[in-house]
């Protein structure tokens, strides 16, 4: 069989070639012309734009905190201050994801790095953009800073850098008044302009510090820096100052302040003291107390967690937090109340045969004197603090017109400090029952309300606001701690505004004057439950000792404080203004569990009113007035 031979034909793959090389340059010439085309698209069509982050490669805008505002006292002693710190940080983008674990490990070589240190770091590098720095270590000595720095070549993303620290240099001297700065978390982010906190690490938390945040805080200026790829600051391109937030200056006497602590040391309680012609507070003491210092860069857990375990609650502002019952403290203005009412005159007399019942009934509301004060009036009610007066009394204003009357005094209602948190105590009435517990009000409850117990709340600051009032003849200075900013800068001084003065009207005037003397009585008279701190006393005193039971006692029962543990003894208060006629201070103070408000709250208020009068506004007094 004949194969058939194909020869080659040339000119077929001459054709087949030529095609091929014709496509392949159109191609070429394609991608060539789309190359060109990018090229004028990014050279010149969108040359502004990369030329930016050209440049934002090389420079950087960085934030520049405001330095945070100074808190004086009255007399200029610092409070609050910054120091200048140094603080080990990390730049998470300059730093290999998976080598950060190993770094911490290199520099723990160096400079100790605890596990708080650790944890606190990790928590903070979630909430972080990569290229903010995140603080591994805080207030570093001049020689961790030497140590490092001799190495610091081994470890691209670590800087030291110098920061202002709020510092607290009484350290728990006045910390529930002043408050205390912590770290910016996740809830303050929500709430905060976050442009005017760019490179700010601290926030007020609490007290003066909280509530003058504005004020203290400042604006924040800008640097554009130049940099190396590594990130490191070559030189300063532009820079806008940052403006200091104003320095404040408060009511507090710092000197007091601490006298005062002094005298409660080892107790639990608190003490408000008030300058009856402005609001001003003077002293505003709570104990335990606690160093704020140890919030500024965030507590360790052991350190908090202790805190909190306190029997003491450390934690706890008992000034304006801490609802007592007034128990006698409010005897006066309820006495004022059955005079506005005219359910009694002054001198009026009630039968106090040691206890009172009510009409048709058996039980039996003892007076703590049990075998009775006789025939008393008003003066000698509060002067003895017999509790069967103020019992009937009681009955016959009935609790609503006595709720009434007391909140003219800000009983129930807040005194409106200005800190934060403040809680309002409780001025009890049938329908605030009705709504708390679905109950119907006992008229047994009225009267134990007309001794300042029962449902009855007051904080230290309510009582020292209303003897204040009480003090001024019903014109209110509502409590102030701070009343003067001061620009940084300029060193301009600006008033604060506070709320303007009211006045609690009465229908007659005589009632305020019963009601001053009836208080004298109870320091200067010769029956007075003070009468002890009264004895010597170069000026007037007008005061009332309240003692507020913890535990009910049976009716038959005798309190018997030897007994019971300490945390049942009742609560000892005082309240207190002076002098009588030009009154400089009024105050109220709370021991919790002390017993006898005479015997464990009342000394201390004379101390703290003797120590203000005389070494602090240098009165002189003559001589011992006549006794009332």
């Amino acid at each position: 069989m004949l194969k058939k031979i194909l020869l080659k034909n040339a000119w077929r793959e001459y054709l087949l070639f030529r095609d091929r090389v014709l496509v392949a340059w159109l191609i070429i010439l394609l991608l060539l012309l789309g190359l060109v085309l990018r090229l004028v698209f990014l050279q010149v069509l969108d040359h502004e734009h990369f030329t930016t982050l050209s440049e934002n490669n090389r420079l950087k805008i960085l934030p520049l905190p405001p330095p945070r505002g100074l808190i004086y006292d009255r007399n200029g002693v610092v409070l609050a201050e910054n120091q200048a710190t140094y603080s080990l940080e990390i730049i998470p983008e300059q730093v290999p994801k998976d080598g950060l674990e190993d770094l911490l490990e290199q520099l723990n070589t160096i400079l100790p790095i605890s596990d708080d240190d650790r944890k606190r770091f990790y928590k903070y590098l979630k909430h972080k953009r990569r290229f903010e720095p995140v603080p591994l270590r805080y207030k570093l000595t001049d020689a961790e800073v030497a140590r490092f720095s001799v190495r610091s070549f081994e470890f691209p993303g670590v800087n030291i850098n110098t920061r202002l620290t709020r510092f607290y240099p009484l350290g728990k001297t006045g910390n529930h008044a002043l408050g205390y700065v912590g770290r910016i978390n996740q809830q303050d982010l929500k709430r905060l302009d976050t442009s005017e906190y760019s490179g700010t690490r601290n926030i007020g938390k609490i007290g003066v510090e909280k509530y003058y945040e504005d004020v203290l805080h400042g604006r924040v200026g800008l640097q554009q820096v130049e940099t190396n790829v590594r990130g490191r600051i070559l030189r300063v391109v532009k820079r806008e100052d940052p403006i200091p937030g104003d320095n404040l200056y408060l009511n507090l006497d710092i000197v007091l302040q601490r006298f005062a602590e002094q005298l409660l040391e080892g107790e639990r309680g608190a003490l408000v003291a008030l300058e009856p012609t402005t609001g001003g507070v003077l002293a505003l003491v709570s104990v335990p107390h606690y160093d704020p210092n140890l919030f500024v860069n965030g507590i360790d857990h052991k350190s908090y967690k202790e805190l909190l375990q306190s029997p003491g609650k450390p934690l706890l502002n008992r000034a304006i937090r801490g609802q007592y019952p007034p128990g006698s403290t409010i005897k006066a203005f309820v006495g004022m109340a059955g005079m506005e009412y005219n359910q009694r005159q002054a001198h009026q007399k009630t039968w106090c045969p040691g206890w009172y019942s009510l009409p048709g009934k058996e039980h039996k509301y003892r007076d703590w004197k049990h075998s009775g004060h006789g025939h008393v009036n008003f003066y000698h009610a509060v002067e003895q603090s017999c509790d069967v007066y103020f019992y009937t009394l009681a009955h016959d204003l009935g609790i609503n017109r006595l709720s009434n009357f007391m909140q003219r005094f800000s009983f129930g209602h807040l005194t409106e400090i200005d800190i934060s948190n403040e809680l309002p105590g409780l001025m009890p009435t049938r329908e605030w029952k009705h709504r708390r517990y679905n109950l119907a009000w006992y008229p047994g409850e009225t009267l134990i309300s007309g001794i300042g117990q029962g449902f009855v709340l007051a904080t230290p600051t309510q009582l020292a606001m209303a003897t204040a009032t009480l003090s001024m003849r019903g014109k209110t200075h509502h409590p102030r701690l701070a009343f003067m900013r001061e620009a940084a800068e300029t060193r301009t001084l600006q008033t604060i505004p506070s709320r303007a003065s009211t006045q609690v009207e009465l229908r007659n005037e005589d009632f305020w004057t019963a009601a001053i003397e009836a208080m004298q009585a109870v320091v200067h008279g010769a029956r007075g439950t003070a009468r002890k701190q009264g004895a010597d006393l170069p000026y007037r005193m007008a005061g009332k000792t309240g003692t507020a039971q913890v535990i009910n006692i049976e009716q038959n029962a005798k309190y018997d404080a030897d007994k019971l543990k300490k945390k049942f003894h009742d609560h000892a208060l005082f309240v207190a203004f002076a002098p009588v006629d030009d009154p400089k201070i009024a105050l109220a103070v709370i021991v919790e569990n002390g017993g006898s408000g005479s015997s464990a709250a009342a000394p201390i208020a004379r101390k703290v009113i003797d120590f203000y009068l005389r070494q602090r506004l240098q009165l002189e007094f003559d001589e011992a007035p006549a006794g009332h």
